[in-house]
């Protein structure tokens, strides 16, 4: 159970640092093997590209889940409370309805990768299988906001949803006179 708890904790970030440490063996790797050695490795190349895609997508559900994802948070700061939670709620409703689209056109996407199968040139792989981040992004994407509803209804709903005390919008006395 605790690494489970764990894995639900640290999973995205477990995966981008895997990711970059990935890119930088590979780029470190070409580099020297271009100056030192004059020869390139090409799949270092692939991966890279491939790793950089994995930890981007895993990048933004990591700030989905620590709310670190771009809103107008100055704007909704001199909103009060009860307004600012209409944006965020409307901001994320936006957000849900992207991801299920997204996921949605991932899986038609992925349904052609995988009828019509194409290798990657230096590896040789089924490209099916690097191109699945499109719906695991958006899918850990929706996931971790329904996460941050969760855990706001569960605890109160006090402040706005996902939004740290330490950033403003924790339940003050000011802020709930204002509403």
């Amino acid at each position: 159970m605790a690494i489970l708890k764990w894995l639900e904790r640290h999973f995205e970030e477990l995966i981008c640092c895997s990711c970059l440490v990935v890119i930088s063996f590979c780029v470190f790797s070409q580099v020297i093997a271009r100056y030192l050695f004059h020869k390139g490795i090409h799949w270092t190349e692939e991966v890279a590209a491939m790793s950089m895609v994995w930890a981007v997508y895993m990048g933004a559900a990591l700030c989905v889940r620590e709310r670190f994802h771009i809103r107008i948070v100055v704007g909704v700061a001199f909103l009060p409370l009860r307004m600012g939670k209409v944006v965020i709620y409307i901001s994320d409703l936006f957000w849900a309805f992207f991801s299920l689209f997204m996921i949605k056109v991932g899986i038609d996407y992925l349904a052609v990768a995988w009828k019509f199968t194409s290798l990657s040139p230096s590896l040789g792989i089924n490209e099916f299988y690097p191109q699945t981040i499109l719906v695991i992004g958006y899918s850990l994407m929706l996931i971790r906001l329904m996460q941050t509803y969760f855990h706001w209804i569960r605890e109160g709903r006090q402040g706005l949803p996902g939004m740290l005390e330490e950033e403003g919008f924790g339940t003050t006395q000011d802020q709930e006179q204002s509403t």
